[in-house]
């Protein structure tokens, strides 16, 4: 297994990628109250039967740090430095949320990738940027082959995301996740590290 490095900190041009952290709750529920109906078709949701029970968000934070310090994931959430009154790095605001999950070593060495941005920030590039640093991260430090993005055929802005990075198309998996209130469709795109050369940023324009 790679050398667990968390926390990580991660820029390229006015995009950044930092641990969430319990303190960013108000900041967090603010973006998802903003964006309840930008974001509802794509969010997960529980199935019914699922027992996971109901914490707050310090807890839910606390966790995903935990579990990134064991190599399981990496729970991030995105910054922009092109926001009025960002000033500092240490104070840009918060406009979305990157993770990545199912982190898999052995002979595996797979993980996927999900994100969501708050909409007044939508097309700026900021999720490419977002996905491309991640990526790399997870290929050239961590010593990950394969990441995989799942995505319902419907999201056609998350679908533009993966297409400008030259992510591969896989195929469709029927019913595959629980979302917006039920099991969905969802395309499946990856790529392995033989496939990206330098990587993912320097593919950004």
């Amino acid at each position: 297994m790679a050398v667990v490095q968390w926390p990580v900190e991660l820029k390229h041009g006015q995009v950044g990628l930092r641990p969430l952290r319990a303190g960013d709750g108000s900041e967090w529920a603010a973006a998802r109250q903003r964006n309840v109906s930008w974001l509802r078709p794509w969010d997960a949701t529980q199935p019914p039967g699922a027992d996971d029970g109901a914490r707050t968000f310090r807890a839910m934070a606390r966790d995903w740090n935990r579990q990134a310090r064991y190599g399981r994931m990496l729970p991030f959430v995105i910054t922009y430095g092109g926001a009025a009154g960002a000033g500092a790095r240490s104070k840009w605001p918060l406009v979305g949320q990157l993770t990545v999950s199912g982190i898999t070593y052995g002979s595996a060495r797979w993980a996927n990738l999900g994100y969501w941005v708050d909409e007044q920030y939508a097309g700026r590039g900021i999720v490419p940027t977002a996905v491309a640093m991640a990526a790399d991260h997870c290929w050239f430090t961590l010593g990950l082959h394969r990441i995989e993005v799942a995505i319902r055929p419907e999201n056609k802005a998350s679908l533009r995301v993966v297409e400008k990075l030259g992510f591969r198309f896989e195929g469709e998996r029927p019913r595959f996740l629980h979302i917006d209130g039920d099991w969905r469709d969802h395309r499946i795109f990856a790529l392995n590290v033989e496939e990206v050369g330098p990587g993912l940023v320097a593919r950004l324009p």
